[in-house]
């Protein structure tokens, strides 16, 4: 039998559109620091690849009663813009003929599914990097800075409910919406709640304090997030491997890891729209005189991407140790 990727001059395009919705649903359920974020795209054919985001300041109590017949001076607008340029990110793989030598679709598709795990993984890590730069900083314990934390300094509901007190002296409000993995990038709407994401570790130390209620024991099952693992009065944990930590910042060199406490609006993530993250496959043969035997076909992923923190009180950077 005639090998189908010797002959092959294109990927149907019903073909590479079963690649791409491959290619997103890998890359977003399995890494949740997009999830909570304000979205703001930019149009495509926008002539710019800077967005705007745009913050109005609270207007100060008018507590001085009218006077008869006097018009009051007004008050008047204060906005912080914040701009953020999206960049381009991507990889690909070489395929070759021999790989699969009677049909390349599926090692397409464990191309696919491979790449978009690197594409979520990638966009997780550039979120974390960013919101974790966040300036509202509290360390467990009595830790006065990262290299004063031991390993007896753990993540506790003391620790959350003191986060949780600084979002509600910040006039930060919870968060009523996420990043819906099974749509690619939509938003649905979730109970409102800080969130809180944490390293496997944290979650370890946390199931042994008594104010934790773990998923199983949540009244309503229907809204439970992709990776949630339980809660804490009015912060609801997410866990993932991803989570930040710094392997020897703490005392004598213990590891430090970082929970971030979120409130809604704290940060945004921005892509072009259309193009928030596709596939790219270039069959055999299609290099041209590049590849005069069809022997390399190439799969591979492009975003357009970028996060931005837009208020810095609106997140809390728990800093603590875990046990070993």
């Amino acid at each position: 039998m005639a090998s189908l990727t010797t002959r092959a001059t294109e990927v149907p395009a019903e073909v590479n559109a079963f690649y791409n919705r491959t290619l997103l649903v890998r890359a977003v359920p399995y890494f949740v620091h997009t999830m909570f974020a304000q979205i703001k795209d930019i149009p495509v054919n926008a002539g710019t690849d800077t967005i705007k985001f745009r913050r109005y300041g609270n207007l100060t109590a008018a507590t001085t009663a009218l006077t008869e017949g006097v018009t009051p001076s007004g008050s008047q607008l204060s906005v912080t813009d914040l701009t953020a340029q999206v960049a381009e990110y991507g990889d690909y793989v070489t395929i070759s003929d021999v790989l699969d030598y009677q049909s390349y679709d599926p090692i397409l598709t464990e191309t696919a599914e491979l790449l978009g795990d690197q594409a979520g993984d990638t966009l997780d890590q550039i979120t974390r990097d960013v919101i974790v730069a966040g300036t509202t900083v509290q360390y467990a314990s009595t830790a006065v800075s990262r290299v004063t934390v031991d390993a007896t300094m753990k993540l506790t509901a003391t620790e959350v409910r003191k986060a949780v007190r600084t979002l509600q002296n910040a006039n930060a409000k919870p968060i009523m919406r996420r990043v819906d993995p099974s749509n690619a990038y939509n938003t649905i709407p979730l109970r409102a709640s800080f969130v809180g994401i944490i390293s496997p570790s944290q979650l370890f130390d946390l199931k042994s304090d008594s104010a934790f209620v773990p998923t199983s024991k949540y009244p309503n099952q229907s809204d439970i997030m992709e990776n949630e693992v339980g809660a804490i009065d009015d912060v609801r944990f997410v866990v993932t491997s991803n989570a930040k930590t710094f392997p020897t910042g703490g005392a004598a060199g213990v590891p430090v890891h970082i929970a971030m406490i979120l409130a809604r609006d704290f940060y945004g993530i921005t892509r072009i729209a259309g193009r928030a993250l596709e596939n790219i496959i270039k069959p055999l043969g299609s290099a041209g005189t590049a590849d005069p035997l069809n022997q390399r076909a190439t799969s591979g992923w492009k975003a357009f991407f970028v996060a931005k923190r837009l208020n810095e009180a609106f997140a809390v950077r728990i800093e603590t140790g875990v046990t070993a």
